[in-house]
């Protein structure tokens, strides 16, 4: 292949991810698929109506990347989530982080862009210290810390951590075959739990499930499959264009903030190119602007009052230093990471919930306090 295939390759790659998160904040803002809502309409009112729809996309998540796995379109292993090394003090720490504050900031990474999208200044305050806050916890002072700290607990297993390479291991079959049958098993039951109950079964609750768990899957696919080149010209080695990884990314939320940030800052400096991260990251709030102003829903959102604005700034830096300590969000542990069957990414995207629950205790301790 030569170089201008290249690029010519690595444009498509873009161009399809910026589709593909325009559709996942099309439907995030058109369903209210939210985590953080999630967990606290179970809290408030017993409505499971979007753990439904949550659980439905990890499943079609989990069903579509172990397909592509059997199939030999793509490995577990060349993605961040699946090495060898576990580190479970990163993703128990990070994800609790992560979990409170993406309450007191009114959501999640993703559900940020989408508030963006709809109006929300609040959400664009938090956009902007989550991505500092990231920054500065992927190179900078909180950085530091975290390699020193938490990052150095964590055990080798001595191959991929994903479920199949483990399960393949102690059977002695294929990690393909391996892969095939864990994720029928765990993604298909997850979609049974979604559909079993009325809830299940709405057309919004389908629509975000089956729909977003299906980016997840096109995003493995156009990373991981058609953006794979098992030898670059110029490097002669293993390649996946346009990721800042330099693995094959699906969707996430908070490193890639703190790239489009470094990006628009830096934007002269020829070195800063577009990448997966950052162009999913404006994908979703132009799919969600679009969307809002068709429904008639967008609406200008400001703080409340100070308190609100603490809260929100708070949320944003546990969200920035929690999500990159954890390797991922909501969605970058919760589905794409899971999507893997990652050791790693079941303990994140668990510390997650419990954060959340954490969080939403605190302001109802809060509130009756205040009563």
């Amino acid at each position: 292949m030569q170089e201008q295939d290249v690029q010519a390759l690595a444009g498509q790659v873009l161009w399809l991810a910026f589709f593909a998160a325009m559709v996942f904040g099309a439907i995030a803002q058109r369903t209210h698929f939210c985590t953080m809502g999630a967990v606290s309409d179970i809290m408030n009112m017993g409505d499971w109506t979007r753990m439904r729809m949550w659980a439905m996309a990890i499943g079609v998540a989990i069903l579509g990347f172990n397909a592509m796995v059997a199939l030999g379109w793509v490995e577990a292993g060349k993605s961040i989530y699946a090495g060898p090394r576990v580190i479970w003090l990163s993703a128990l720490v990070g994800g609790f982080l992560f979990g409170f504050g993406m309450v007191l900031a009114s959501g999640c990474g993703s559900k940020t862009l989408v508030r963006v999208g709809g109006g929300s200044l609040k959400s664009l305050v938090v956009f902007c210290v989550l991505g500092l806050a990231a920054y500065a916890t992927l190179r900078g002072i909180t950085g530091v810390l975290r390699v020193n700290t938490v990052d150095r607990v964590a055990f080798d297993v001595g191959s991929g951590q994903d479920l199949p390479s483990l399960f393949a291991g102690v059977v002695g079959v294929a990690v393909p075959q391996a892969a095939l049958v864990l994720g029928l098993l765990l993604g298909g039951g997850l979609l049974v739990w979604s559909l079993a109950r009325p809830e299940g079964r709405r057309g919004e609750t389908l629509l975000a499930g089956l729909g977003i768990g299906t980016v997840i899957v096109a995003m493995w696919w156009i990373s991981g499959h058609l953006g794979h080149l098992a030898e670059h010209p110029e490097t002669l080695e293993e390649a996946f264009l346009a990721t800042n990884s330099q693995r094959m990314e699906s969707l996430t939320f908070v490193a890639p903030v703190a790239y489009t940030l470094d990006w628009l800052i830096l934007f002269s400096d020829k070195s800063k190119v577009l990448t997966i991260a950052i162009v999913t990251t404006v994908g979703v709030i132009i799919g969600s602007a679009i969307v809002a102003l068709a429904t008639r829903t967008f609406r200008w959102e400001g703080f409340r009052d100070a308190e609100d604005t603490a809260n929100h700034l708070v949320g944003a830096v546990l969200m920035g230093v929690g999500g990159v300590t954890a390797m991922g969000c909501t969605v970058g542990q919760g589905l794409s990471g899971v999507s893997t069957l990652s050791l790693t990414s079941f303990i994140a995207f668990a510390a997650i919930i419990g954060g959340a629950w954490a969080a939403l205790r605190y302001q109802i301790w809060r509130l009756e306090r205040m009563a």
